[in-house]
């Protein structure tokens, strides 16, 4: 792990442990390993060598290091071979490789200018590294700045989807990656709703983004079909998201039948019938998002040639947007910005709930209680005969 030490670096500190009012900085002493496997990304795998020319240090007589660097004015020959040997020994490059190092530029910590590095071998130079150098040339860095500036609920966009809680301004932001062939997900939806509603009401915008994954054959069919619904009807959005979740098992097979008072017929019940057929799967599907489309009072002529284009660019949009997140397994859900994966207990995703309520300045409501269940009627006694 990269040795972070926060905002303090090379006996310098900040004292308002920031470089700005909106940025964070992150300073690492260490040469991170994950920044050498980038820079080395097109350069061919090499096994550890031993030192070639260029690579070692002769002996431990010091070398003349000038007192300042220069903007502009390209580093001398004894500071860029400190630079050089570094790099080499850290990043263990292969023989035969060159390393150049750019004329310092302006940087925006204080103390500090940026030099620039590239890395060549067997005709292939990688791209630009960025390093601080410091002001006497005794000492060289790297720091990651992260932007906190901007509100995290905001961070995933949640316009114009179907949403259950609080609006889009609510205090919290909860948006789920989900996939409606998912056994997971199916159990994460079952244990978020009602109880997710019925404890923050208001105070929790819930949004759910598709995410079908490839090994699921029909769950890019069921997304495109609940969008065909969504254009129309948030509601009916939500009862087949409901109902396709607590029936995928059934679906594709003759014992499943609609949505629940939509007077959907079973499907095919022969005896003998095949089980499990994709065929099955989007018919009934299709079937389920017109009865509810009707339940809804849509228009069902737009609705069925909706559903009969089978237009995926809205699903394969919001996949992509998962896969810019890094995600590649659901159920997979933000809270706040923050990255949770996995069928999570409801009550620690409560407890994060309350934490993102908290940094908004909320009172986290009383803890959720599940609706008792009703006691049996106790057993009439028999008259004695």
């Amino acid at each position: 792990m990269p040795d972070a030490r926060g905002v303090q670096w090379g006996g310098y500190t900040h004292p308002h442990g920031r470089w700005s009012n909106e940025k964070i900085v992150l300073i690492t002493r260490r040469l991170t390993p994950v920044l050498f496997a980038t820079l080395l990304a097109t350069f061919p795998c090499h096994a550890q060598s031993s030192a070639g020319p260029g690579n070692s240090v002769g002996g431990s007589q010091a070398h003349p290091v000038p007192s300042q660097v220069k903007i502009g004015v390209p580093l001398s020959p004894a500071m860029v071979h400190s630079v050089e040997v570094l790099l080499r020994n850290k990043a263990e490059l292969p023989p035969g490789s060159t390393i150049a190092v750019s004329a310092p530029a302006p940087a925006s910590l204080p103390g500090y200018d940026t030099i620039f590095v590239t890395f060549t071998a067997d005709g292939k130079t990688s791209r630009p590294v960025s390093f601080l150098i410091s002001g006497d040339g005794k000492t060289l860095a790297q720091f990651i700045r992260y932007d906190i500036s901007s509100d995290p609920r905001n961070m995933i966009p949640v316009a114009n989807r179907p949403f259950r809680g609080g609006p889009a301004s609510a205090p919290v932001v909860m948006v789920n990656f989900d996939d409606l062939e998912c056994p997971f997900c199916a159990r994460f939806h079952d244990s978020l709703f009602p109880a997710i509603t019925q404890r923050y009401g208001d105070k929790v915008h819930i949004v759910y983004e598709d995410f079908p994954l490839d090994q699921h054959p029909w769950a890019m069919h069921a997304a495109v079909d609940v969008n065909c619904m969504a254009e129309q009807s948030s509601a009916g959005y939500w009862n087949l998201v409901d109902y396709i979740h607590e029936h995928h098992d059934d679906i594709g097979t003759s014992k499943l039948g609609g949505p629940a008072g939509a007077g959907v017929k079973s499907g095919d019940s022969k005896p003998g019938a095949p089980q499990h057929t994709l065929e099955r799967s989007y018919a009934q599907l299709d079937q389920f998002t017109r009865d509810q489309g009707a339940l809804q009072k849509v228009d069902l002529a737009k609705l069925d040639a909706c559903i009969n284009k089978q237009d995926t660019s809205l699903v394969e949009a919001e996949r992509n947007l998962g896969n810019a997140l890094n995600i590649d397994s659901t159920p997979t859900f933000y809270i706040n910005g923050a990255k949770y994966e996995g069928a999570l207990p409801v009550d620690y995703v409560f407890s994060q709930i309350d934490a993102a309520l908290r940094a908004e300045g909320v009172t986290p409501p009383p803890p959720y209680l599940p609706p008792a269940a009703t006691p049996p009627a106790p057993a009439k006694s028999e008259p004695a005969k």
